[in-house]
């Protein structure tokens, strides 16, 4: 069996190799795409990821639990609740190795990577190899919502 090609014949490997070309390049033209992304609720956001219809609202009060906190990673920020009605922002991208950090609990923000732990109240390194804070991220509170300043 031949396995030179010409125009009108197409071997095997030359259909193999065009179908694996197809098949990688599909999911980079995906993540390519805009438009509206949809958050763990289910509910549509914009590509800014506020949620549609003008609120802006990122979250709501209730949603942060008091001494821990939720991470947003598409907006790459931590809202903390370090005592009951005080709210802040820090980025969510640690700073030892730019990983986003994965958790928050018993009082720290928590990155997967490499362990390090960073406060829910001002950001700073409670352990691991990290050596720079949490930088803050302006947010507003108005009402229940809470939204990127």
């Amino acid at each position: 069996m031949s396995t030179e090609s010409t125009p009108g014949n197409l071997t095997r490997r030359h259909a193999l190799a065009g179908a694996a070309t197809v098949g990688l390049g599909l999911p980079l033209l995906a993540a390519c795409g805009g438009g509206s992304a949809t958050d763990p609720s289910g509910s549509a956001t914009s590509p800014g990821g506020t949620k549609p219809g003008g609120s802006g609202a990122l979250t709501t009060t209730s949603d942060i639990p008091v001494g821990g906190g939720t991470i947003f990673p598409d907006e790459k920020v931590v809202i903390t609740q370090p005592t009951k009605g005080e709210f802040k922002g820090f980025s969510a991208t640690c700073t030892h190795q730019g990983c986003t950090v994965g958790s928050v609990a018993s009082g720290t923000i928590d990155c997967p990577c490499h362990n390090s732990m960073f406060s829910i109240t001002d950001g700073s390194v409670q352990g691991g190899p990290a050596s720079v804070p949490l930088p803050e991220v302006p947010i507003s509170v108005d009402g229940n919502n809470i939204s990127l300043a």
